[in-house]
């Protein structure tokens, strides 16, 4: 008798890797490396760097320069950390929280995004949910939408 295949709840629920498909390391299709710079950027990594911002967009621009009360702070937060993505990510690909946390934004061949795919990528990331939908190279939509990746550096 053949080998037993597993339930199909166990591959919807527990996705392919539960049915013991092998898909490989997250960036391997796309030809980045396993481990070192180049490699794909961690989940851990990129939430550590969009929290830092957040905070420097929040409570140090938004509160501290614009004098924002509470409910202001959220929007003018929102702003100031969309105007800084663009102008960072656009100009050294990267963001302060970013570099902390050692990774860059960079397109699918290594080069630095162009400015029409940090907008998309801005405008996608500011609506959260693109950003928490991801692929198997841990691409949130976001990043597929506007050809990145992020990658560490």
């Amino acid at each position: 008798m053949s080998e037993r295949q597993p339930r199909w709840t166990q591959t919807w629920l527990g996705g392919t890797r539960s049915a013991g498909i092998d898909l490989g390391y997250p960036g391997e299709r796309l030809g980045l490396p396993k481990e070192g710079p180049g490699a794909v950027a961690g989940f851990g990594r990129r939430i550590g760097a969009i929290l830092v911002d957040w905070l420097i967009c929040t409570w140090a621009i938004a509160r501290g320069v614009f004098q924002a009360g509470p409910q202001d702070a959220s929007w003018i937060g929102m702003a100031v950390f969309a105007a800084a993505y663009v102008l960072l990510v656009g100009t050294l690909g990267m963001t302060l929280g970013m570099r902390l946390f050692k990774f860059r934004i960079a397109n699918l061949d290594g080069s630095q995004p162009g400015l029409f795919a940090v907008l998309v990528r801005t405008l996608l990331l500011c609506l959260a949910v693109p950003a928490l939908i991801w692929d198997r190279d841990q691409r949130g939509l976001h990043d597929r939408a506007a050809g990145t990746i992020a990658v560490r550096i």
